[in-house]
């Protein structure tokens, strides 16, 4: 969903989250959910990917085995959203995802948008093993209701069945973005979209989720909604309460996040949360209006949002499922006017070094 189409949701009072996937085994708890249960876990940071500190090898590895770092050591900040939809060059990738990774210390890439050019994703996967920073896949859906993400979705399939770096780069995919809340396919369509693309990527270890928010989660519950929760490995989900129609500035907006959170916490039987389209506007335009007439829109907010979770890194730390782990939304104001870490003139617009353990 376009953050246009926030203002529709949040009239009914709604924030929102979205879910993540794992590539280890679950195993499956009382109320039919499953939760992650890794057989072997990986070692210690730095000796694990994405650590930071950790080195890439010179050589493609043999197995997965020890290769990601346990959810457990995945809190607080984690990486940064960054929208492909611009088709950037390799080069460009590999410098801001680079960026990325030397100077913001995020151990993953979110992608948001799409491109369809033909084998895109190698350039993805190439950039991301340069920097040595893990990738959140998606399968975009758009706003039309098509079924282009089918098309999608098998040219990435078919990259990450081709490349041998893919599965040691990304850490998940997603279908998305806000599939539920679009009504862009029917819950229980998704529900078998997720369980298909777990058993096509199963001999990868790719874990499978879905980009949505609480809300959409929520609304579509009569429709089976409860059964993609089920179905995802874990969460990546939305977090921007400039929406709420109880939003005013950043530095009290914690009480929105945990409403959203807390529905997760709740409701996905225990499995990890990342806050993936996650942030604060510095501006507001024709498509990103409040639902409240306090809420406050600038740089100066878009900085306290950050200081904010920044502020909260023993609670993530301490919440169930390992820790929940936030990305940054979104790398430029050039992908998504108001919420860039960078301005449009290529320039930081905010003081940006949260933390990534604590």
């Amino acid at each position: 969903m376009k953050l246009s189409a926030i203002g529709v949701l949040l009239s009914a009072g709604a924030t929102f989250l979205l879910y993540v996937a794992s590539a280890h085994p679950l195993n499956t708890t009382s109320d039919g959910l499953s939760v992650e249960a890794r057989a072997v876990h990986a070692s210690a940071p730095p000796n694990c990917f994405p650590a930071l500190g950790f080195k890439m090898p010179s050589s493609i590895p043999s197995s997965l085995n020890n290769w990601w770092c346990d959810y457990s050591t995945e809190y607080a900040f984690v990486g940064v959203s960054y929208e492909i939809t611009a088709c950037q060059s390799l080069d460009t990738l590999k410098r801001e995802f680079a960026d990325v990774r030397n100077n913001f210390k995020g151990r993953y890439v979110r992608l948001y948008g799409f491109c369809d050019n033909s084998g895109y994703y190698n350039n993805v996967i190439e950039a991301a093993w340069s920097a040595g920073i893990g990738v959140h896949a998606l399968i975009w859906f758009g706003f039309d209701g098509s079924t282009i993400y089918k098309s999608r979705r098998d040219a990435l399939f078919s990259v990450l069945k081709s490349n041998a770096k893919a599965k040691f780069v990304t850490r998940t995919v997603q279908f998305g973005s806000e599939p539920l809340y679009d009504w862009a396919i029917g819950a229980q369509d998704l529900a078998n979209e997720v369980k298909s693309a777990k058993s096509s990527l199963s001999s990868l270890g790719i874990p499978i989720t879905v980009s949505e928010m609480a809300y959409g989660y929520q609304v579509r519950q009569n429709d089976g909604s409860i059964d993609v929760l089920k179905a995802i490995d874990f969460v990546d989900a939305h977090m921007l309460p400039f929406f709420s129609q109880q939003a005013s500035t950043a530095k009290n907006s914690w009480p929105i996040v945990m409403t959203d959170l807390n529905w997760f916490l709740n409701n996905a039987g225990g499995k990890k949360i990342y806050l993936s389209q996650n942030g604060w506007p510095s501006v507001t335009s024709s498509g990103v209006q409040p639902n409240s007439p306090n809420a406050v829109a600038n740089v100066q907010n878009e900085q306290d949002y950050y200081d904010l979770l920044d502020s909260h890194c023993s609670d993530f730390k301490s919440m169930k499922g390992g820790g929940v782990g936030w990305f940054a939304h979104i790398y430029s104001d050039n992908q998504e006017p108001g919420y860039g870490i960078y301005g449009t003139n290529g320039q930081l617009k905010i003081r940006f070094s949260p933390k990534t353990s604590c």
